[in-house]
């Protein structure tokens, strides 16, 4: 059974920062691509960041320049560190790995999700 749990989210004023944690547990044998989704009232899930095995990262046009991926791979954990974030950030951020349980079987799992809210 694996697991991914988020921290990190709340509410932040505009032009303020925070740290979004992800941490993988269970049986892993590898973890491919990590990366961030989020979803606002009304609207479809999206893609925020991702980050390989290799440290490649990938980022959505809203956020470049303002978030950053990250991942430790000694502790199966993948970080999104926002700066100037601004209300239309405001979403339920979900964590997304690839994770396979052998070397042959991977499967995609997400957290439960963290509140982030961006508001004076």
């Amino acid at each position: 059974q694996v697991q991914l749990v988020e921290s990190g989210g709340g509410l932040v004023q505009p032009g303020g920062s925070l740290r979004l944690s992800c941490a993988a547990s269970g049986s892993i044998f590898s973890i491919a691509v990590m990366g961030w989704y989020r979803q606002a009232p009304g609207k479809q899930r999206e893609l925020v960041a991702t980050i390989t095995g290799g440290d490649t990262t990938n980022y959505a046009d809203s956020v470049k320049g303002r978030f950053t991926i990250s991942r430790d791979n000694g502790k199966n954990t993948v970080y999104l560190q926002m700066n100037s974030l601004k209300p239309e950030d405001t979403a339920v951020y979900y964590c997304n790995a690839r994770i396979g349980t052998d070397s042959v079987r991977y499967v995609s799992y997400w957290g439960q999700g963290t509140q982030v809210t961006v508001s004076s």
